[in-house]
């Protein structure tokens, strides 16, 4: 029966295989991707061996390094590695959206933007960064091709 440790515990260690081939590492026997993987996280290559078969998960310690291995940020890694949900991800630095009702034409208006070609060029510009603001939600969610393996 796998309790919600154990999987975790797989999870990660899916995600963790995937991104560390992704980096470079080959972790087929006898090849040294995995002693190298250990050698880089900072980990034993039986602590590598076990985060891989989902047995166990790293300790939140090793987590930034694993990310920084991996080439991603830290977010990502918890969670595309199902330690963490994002929904309860904070980041302090970020500032929050302040209206999600706000469309191009209102801050145009907002921002006092009159010039015709000006606000079309504003609105164009807007419109496209919340086309990549969903294809990225979307991707961030496994719908993209970076959740393909």
């Amino acid at each position: 029966m796998n309790t919600p440790a154990s999987e975790a515990a797989q999870a990660f260690g899916r995600f963790f295989a995937e991104g560390a081939a992704r980096a470079g590492y080959d972790l087929t026997s006898g090849a040294g991707g995995r002693k190298r993987l250990a050698k880089d996280v900072g980990m034993s290559p039986s602590a590598i061996s076990r985060t891989i078969e989902g047995v166990t998960l790293p300790r939140p310690s090793q987590m930034e390094k694993i990310a920084r291995v991996l080439k991603m940020d830290l977010r990502t890694t918890l969670v595309q590695g199902k330690v963490i949900s994002g929904e309860y991800w904070t980041d302090e630095n970020e500032p929050p959206v302040r209206s999600a009702s706000l469309t191009p034409e209102d801050a145009a208006d907002e921002w006092g933007i009159t010039d015709p070609m000006i606000r079309k060029m504003l609105i164009s510009n807007v419109e496209q960064a919340i086309r990549l603001q969903q294809e990225a939600e979307a991707e961030a969610e496994g719908g993209g091709a970076a959740s393909r393996g």
